[in-house]
């Protein structure tokens, strides 16, 4: 894996323009390596969410969509590492391993092919990957998506329905 290739785009420097509230983690810092057990099990990991919350949100906030995402994995388009969808307003906190989940909330698989989170899994040797961790507020009580939505598809909806995001980029590396 070559480490000079450039680094890739935040994802969210490429959308329009949203404020932002605060999320906070007591389990993650934002550019800090992720624990192990953030880490998915073909790395070493646990495979379990952190912990997450958030506050400062727009009045108008009706729901919201939790999201991982490394932006640095070596494949073009990014890697989906949860998307979390249709958490009710009133909940402003996941617990560590975040299950089972509130409401009528549901994850979309992930780009392992799940339905719950994936830790991080850089290829070893590859130099720091972030994770951008978002929470992103939304002005509708549920998006209009199902299970079996993409991801992509996830986020083309929040770009409609976003009022508001939080992020949190904390980094993982396997080896060295």
């Amino acid at each position: 894996m070559s480490l000079d290739r450039p680094l890739a785009p935040d994802p969210y420097d490429l959308l329009p323009p949203v404020p932002s509230f605060t999320v906070t983690s007591a389990d993650v810092t934002d550019g800090q390596p992720l624990d192990e057990v953030f880490a998915h099990p073909s790395a070493g990991g646990k495979n379990l969410s952190p912990q997450l919350s958030w506050s400062g949100f727009p009045d108008e906030t009706r729901g919201f969509v939790v999201t991982c995402f490394d932006p640095d994995a070596p494949t073009g388009s990014g890697f989906w590492h949860w998307v979390l969808v249709n958490l009710p307003a009133t909940v402003t906190e996941l617990a560590r391993g975040a299950d089972p989940l509130p409401g009528d909330a549901f994850c979309v698989r992930n780009d392992y092919g799940e339905r719950n989170y994936g830790g991080s899994a850089p290829p070893p040797g590859d130099r720091p990957h972030r994770y951008v961790f978002a929470v992103h507020a939304i002005d509708v009580d549920k998006l209009e998506v199902g299970p079996d939505a993409s991801p992509a598809y996830v986020g083309f909806n929040l770009a409609f329905h976003t009022v508001a995001r939080a992020t949190i980029r904390p980094t993982f590396q396997v080896g060295g």
